[in-house]
């Protein structure tokens, strides 16, 4: 039986909602959180019966570092485990392109407060630090694969450039990675302050409407259920 199912990782100050995509023939994890976050996905697993050597793939939706920062720890314990992502992103997931978080952040650095750039710098300093590792696999956006009975690549830039959402049909099932959220149990727009590009993102929101769904998964905020039509229909 397939199935789809959020993940929530607990830090001290926030959580995230990776997910986990079961069919016969696979076990997709999506996203992975923060680095060293291996025993926190291990946990949440084991909690719906799975554990992380049963994985088979991973899909980063894009390279900020609470979406991929396990991804290289991952992927060494359990080598089996094929890592995916778009072409735009494999650059900046295997470190030959600068990281567009770390681009942005030093962009901004200059118009700070001097009480804000000891933060500042100590968050570059993160992101410059973040493991990087090789793609198994490039995904083509608008392409089914035929993994856990069927799954579909939705391209979402906006957030970012070559972002990707991930659409389960048996479930009718759809992880929005960061371009939507859930605020108050209610889907938003993602965050235009982390955003690249907001008209980019509106669009591919409103493309998310052409699906049937069952639920929406949002990294940042979890899973919606209720009246995803009129939530979507009223962004």
């Amino acid at each position: 039986m397939s199935k789809c199912t959020a993940l929530e990782l607990k830090y001290p100050n926030n959580t995230l909602y990776a997910s986990v995509i079961q069919g016969d023939d696979e076990v997709i994890l999506v996203d992975c959180g923060y680095p060293n976050s291996l025993d926190k996905l291990d946990e949440a697993l084991r909690k719906i019966d799975l554990s992380l050597d049963q994985i088979t793939r991973l899909i980063i939706t894009h390279h900020d570092y609470d979406h991929m920062g396990s991804a290289a720890e991952l992927k060494r314990r359990f080598p089996k485990i094929k890592v995916c992502s778009s072409s735009v992103q494999r650059d900046f997931i295997n470190g030959s392109k600068k990281s567009l978080r770390l681009i942005q952040a030093e962009s901004i650095f200059p118009t700070l407060q001097d009480n804000q750039k000891e933060q500042a710098l100590i968050f570059h300093k993160t992101l410059e630090a973040m493991e990087t590792l090789d793609l198994d696999e490039v995904l083509i956006e608008g392409t089914d694969y035929p993994w856990a009975g069927g799954t579909h690549i939705v391209a979402s830039p906006g957030h970012m450039p070559g972002h990707i959402s991930v659409y389960h049909k048996p479930t009718q099932s759809l992880i929005t990675g960061d371009a939507m959220v859930v605020e108050n149990g209610k889907l938003c727009i993602a965050n235009p302050r982390y955003t690249l590009d907001n008209e980019q993102a509106y669009n591919s929101m409103k493309k998310f409407n052409d699906y049937p769904l069952e639920q929406i998964i949002c990294y940042h905020g979890g899973r919606v259920s209720e009246k995803i039509k009129d939530q979507l229909n009223a962004l």
